[in-house]
């Protein structure tokens, strides 16, 4: 294998698969032929976002505080920022425990925003391009936060979706409290969780305290999200006013699994998304051994097993939430990653993939570079 230097990898992203992949212990740069890295070394980097010039991930030391750290070399350097304070506000009676989500908001006018997602529950915003963060008040003083439960990994603001035509709409997902939806800007905030089903608690509908895994949008049509939960895939076609199962066991051609954490949408197709089942809560590994993307094009009425050159045996994968990714630009690489530190790559459109690299760390996070 050719090593490069991440200045080099940067470079080649235009005419090459290049990618960065956020694990337990370091962030690495990986293309078709390179591999470049630790950077952070023995950091957990679970975030990861890229402005021009500027590249920002969210990292976690065993002996350091949650931070954001930037590089303005292509990614040879990190310097902390110092954007994500030590404590929170003292009535919140919280301290930030990890960076679970660092969205670049790309609305006209919006240049330099990040808007940065914690545990717990923490909704974060810079004007800056990463440098400060100020706390979304309207979010942390919610009058449902006494009613979110942490999931296994914590109370993890994981989603953030911003509207393209709306300049002050936001939406967020919790683990475990569920979808939330701002149209002013962060200042208020509703429940957007009517439909998702909650099959393991009491109460099947309970509006809040929910578990959704993560949240994608349609290509074409902003206010179209899609969700992947503890109990299967919804969509929903009003920006979170109401939700439809579209991903359970016993759908038309459905899914092997209720369960699975992250879900994609393909930047240039309308209403076709991706996601990776596991086999149950308990089990949290692709179904029978057998590793498959599963892809919808019709707005989830449908589901179509991707499997070429994906392993079919003995292959008890974990694919975590924010470790599939989908680029931006032609050809629209498919990106996964699995705790196992395999990393499997599609570049056209999930028909057929192959792996890219293997023997990391447990990864968090992966993104294709612009």
């Amino acid at each position: 294998m050719t090593f490069v230097t991440a200045s080099k990898f940067h470079a080649r992203a235009v005419d090459h698969l290049a990618l960065a992949v956020g694990t337990t212990k370091g962030l690495f740069f990986v293309s078709d032929s390179a591999l470049d890295g630790p950077f952070l070394a023995g950091d957990a980097v679970g975030a990861f976002a890229q402005l021009p010039g500027r590249l920002l991930a969210a990292s976690t030391g065993t002996r350091s505080e949650p931070t954001v750290r930037g590089s303005d070399d292509g990614g040879l350097s990190w310097n902390e920022l110092g954007a994500i304070p030590a404590t929170l506000p003292a009535d919140g009676g919280a301290e930030p425990v990890a960076v679970w989500q660092l969205h670049v908001d790309r609305r006209p006018g919006a240049e330099g925003t990040i808007w940065a997602g914690l545990d717990p529950a923490v909704l974060m915003r810079s004007d800056d391009r990463g440098d400060t963060f100020e706390l979304v008040r309207g979010l942390f003083g919610h009058p449902d936060r006494p009613t979110w439960e942490p999931g296994r990994c914590g109370l993890a603001l994981h989603s953030v979706i911003t509207h393209p035509q709306r300049p002050a709409r936001v939406v967020v997902a919790i683990s475990s409290a569920g979808v939330y939806r701002s149209d002013d800007g962060g200042d208020n905030w509703a429940a957007c969780n009517e439909g998702i089903e909650a099959r393991a608690l009491p109460d099947p509908s309970p509006g809040v305290a929910w578990c959704v895994h993560k949240l994608a949008v349609d290509a074409l049509n902003p206010d179209v999200l899609w969700a992947q939960t503890h109990s299967g895939v919804y969509r929903t076609g009003d920006a979170g006013e109401h939700w439809e199962p579209v991903g359970h066991v016993g759908h038309a051609n459905g899914l092997p699994s209720d369960f699975g954490f992250p879900i994609v949408s393909h930047p240039a197709q309308p209403e076709t998304a991706y996601v990776v089942p596991l086999e149950s809560d308990i089990y949290r590994c692709t179904s029978q051994g057998r590793c498959r993307v599963y892809r919808t094009t019709d707005g989830g009425f449908s589901w179509e097993a991707l499997a070429d050159g994906l392993p079919g045996t003995n292959a008890y994968l974990t694919v975590l939430r924010d470790a599939f990714s989908v680029g931006s630009e032609p050809p629209y690489p498919l990106v996964f990653g699995s705790k196992s530190g395999h990393v499997f790559a599609s570049m056209d459109s999930g028909d057929s993939w192959r792996l890219v690299a293997s023997y990391l760390p447990p990864i968090l996070c992966v993104r294709v570079l612009d």
